[in-house]
């Protein structure tokens, strides 16, 4: 099991400039190929669909920085509220299933009895799992990933597991995954920092669990 801080700072602000050069080009290419479906053959729309998500995707990746950005430059104290966290972990799934579901993987929220509440910013947390789940879409080798949340005395555990490949002998189970750019977990590093949260990684025989864990809400849920 390993908490990340430090090692996972976004201290170069020209990683955060570049992001906003890549927005408009991205959105761009998005909405050409939306364009473009309308009127393609069926052989080339299963070609066009993987371009508008894996667009889809790298925009998820610059608009997190931009907020990263705003929220770092702004002196304005962030807003928190009680979140449902399996209802959160819910939206995602069905938000990621259409590219899950191109690349022939799904994406499931493990069952719970009661869905405990977390204090958070909703805004945050979502753009936190969607990255969990960008980065879980290229090792989830039997198809499936799945989220999960644990409730313990330390706090709310919202974590994605999925079965692919680690090297047991780094510190950083990023770099044993070379498909993997880790800038979307990076990001999410910081946005937990924000909200008095961690996130951190536990290494499984077969596979990675990446999870946030946040404070959890005195207050009950109604679901």
């Amino acid at each position: 099991m390993k908490k990340w801080s430090g090692d996972f700072a976004i201290s170069d602000s020209s990683l955060i400039a570049a992001a906003h050069e890549l927005k408009s080009p991205v959105a761009l290419i998005r909405q050409l190929a939306l364009e473009l479906d309308l009127n393609a053959r069926s052989d080339q729309k299963d070609i066009l669909e993987q371009l508008i998500l894996t667009s889809e995707r790298s925009l998820r990746l610059t608009t997190s920085l931009t907020r990263y950005r705003q929220l770092n430059e702004s002196l304005n104290v962030l807003n928190t509220e009680p979140v449902n966290a399996q209802q959160l972990c819910e939206e995602v799934a069905h938000e990621l299933w259409p590219i899950y579901k191109a690349h022939g993987r799904s994406i499931e929220v493990a069952e719970r009895r009661s869905s405990p509440l977390v204090v958070a910013n909703r805004d945050l947390l979502r753009r936190i799992l969607l990255h969990f789940g960008d980065n879980a879409l290229q090792y989830s080798h039997s198809g499936k990933v799945l989220f999960r949340v644990n409730k313990s005395l330390s706090g709310v555990r919202v974590g994605l597991r999925d079965d692919g490949p680690t090297s047991p002998d780094v510190k950083n189970p990023l770099i044993g995954r070379p498909a993997s750019s880790g800038l979307g977990l990076m990001i999410s590093s910081r946005f937990a920092e924000m909200m008095d949260g961690s996130i951190g990684s536990v290494r499984h025989r077969n596979g990675m669990t990446f999870y946030v864990q946040v404070i959890p809400s005195e207050q009950l849920a109604l679901l």
